[in-house]
């Protein structure tokens, strides 16, 4: 059908009124558009720290919220004069090295001891256990009497996830003499980083498990001081 020029005009008139009038408030309330607040992502769980369902007790996987991607396990660049094999911890710093070949080391957060229960010096790793007793010393019992029944006398407290000692612990002499510290596993995921044990370095389960399994019996260890401590028992 064909439009002459005074029809197009009217058509386009037409159409346009159609098309604002598409625009024009009903009366009707429309709903507004609320922001949505962002959420935050989870944390990824890198699968070095996923759950470890076959251990004699079965390890959760580590909530790595709650503790900085600067204290997760991973290798460095790491020159020193130690020997291959050397267990260094840098105390002030809260990093565990395992020193490597060619000037490489794996590198752990820690939590140490805190400020007049801490330890430094110069030993060896005598040996290691899988889930260890834990004993607290008599000297540790005679501060807090609650851990009685855990005593040397009474055989200890048994294995498990609640054991502070956790999934391994590594043994630290010098010469033939127990020092009493430890490097040992904690489901506290919080502490890594921090000064709050008595003593004893503190490592992430999956963490300590994967040192264990990298480190041979007799292997050196040098603790270096922190200098803010005060209290520090340097052997």
């Amino acid at each position: 059908m064909f439009i002459g020029p005074m029809g197009r005009r009217a058509f386009m008139l037409g159409a346009s009124a159609f098309i604002l009038a598409g625009c024009v408030s009903t009366g009707q309330t429309v709903p507004t558009m609320t922001p949505v607040a962002e959420i935050e992502p989870e944390p990824v769980v890198p699968l070095m720290y996923a759950a470890l369902p076959n251990e004699q007790f079965p390890i959760p996987e580590v909530d790595v919220s709650k503790v900085d991607q600067k204290w997760w396990r991973t290798e460095v660049d790491y020159p020193t004069g130690e020997k291959v094999g050397t267990v260094v911890v840098d105390t002030p710093n809260r990093y565990l090295y395992h020193v490597r070949s060619n000037g490489r080391a794996t590198r752990y957060g820690v939590g140490v001891g805190r400020d007049g229960f801490a330890w430094a010096g110069q030993g060896h790793i005598a040996y290691k256990r899988e889930w260890p007793r834990w004993r607290p010393p008599n000297e540790m019992v005679a501060r807090q009497p609650e851990l009685e029944p855990y005593s040397i006398d009474n055989g200890g407290m048994p294995p498990g996830l609640n054991n502070p000692l956790g999934s391994r612990a590594l043994y630290i002499h010098e010469g033939n003499r127990d020092t009493i510290y430890r490097i040992h596993g904690t489901p506290e995921f919080s502490t890594i980083g921090k000064s709050v044990s008595s003593g004893c370095i503190r490592m992430l389960n999956q963490d300590v498990i994967h040192l264990a399994d990298n480190v041979r019996d007799g292997s050196a260890i040098v603790v270096i001081p922190d200098p803010s401590m005060s209290h520090l028992l340097v052997g």
